[in-house]
């Protein structure tokens, strides 16, 4: 069995244009349309995951959004048909988080699972270079102003890959994500 491995969110910078220090993001961000492959019922369980997760600390919940999964959808066949290297979209419309795992033995809300298990890393403090890396998953998973998400999956190798894309895109330095 494969560990499974979590890509830290990118973090805002000059490179990555989805956020800067004001939150905001590129107003001519293409949204995708195609669906996801992930079944209604995974969809339904990846969205109530993050929810508690963000429920937990007094953040209002995520609604789904099909043109955000269709793009998460679009990079995670990218992913599979790039040999399985993981890595983020450049630029990125939104905020990302990435995961690989054992297909069979990790679904998509495990990748959740693992994005959540960072909690115990964020000290609560404003987002910075320093301090972003170990905990930039969750961070984005409960970042306040984000109020969309969409998630795809692919397979690569005997492995699952799972994208998920959330508008607004959190991770913006010098703020805090809730």
């Amino acid at each position: 069995m494969l560990a499974a491995l979590l890509s830290a969110c990118a973090a805002p910078s000059p490179s990555n244009p989805a956020a800067d220090a004001t939150g905001s993001r590129p107003q001519a961000a293409a949204r995708a349309t195609s669906p996801t492959r992930m079944q209604p019922a995974d969809r339904r369980a990846i969205l109530g995951y993050h929810n508690n997760v963000r429920a937990d600390v007094g953040v209002g919940p995520l609604r789904w959004d099909n043109a955000v999964a269709g793009y998460a959808q679009q990079w995670a066949d990218h992913l599979a048909a790039s040999g399985c290297h993981m890595q983020h979209r450049q630029p990125n419309a939104y905020g990302e988080n990435l995961f690989q795992g054992t297909a069979g033995y990790y679904t998509a809300v495990d990748a959740a699972k693992g994005w959540e298990s960072e909690k115990k890393l964020y000290r609560g403090a404003v987002l910075t270079k320093n301090n972003f890396a170990p905990a930039g998953h969750y961070t984005q998973m409960v970042w306040r102003d984000s109020a969309r998400v969409g998630c795809g999956e692919a397979l690569c190798n005997g492995t699952l890959l799972v994208v998920c894309n959330y508008d607004p895109p959190g991770n913006v330095l010098g703020r805090r994500p809730y």
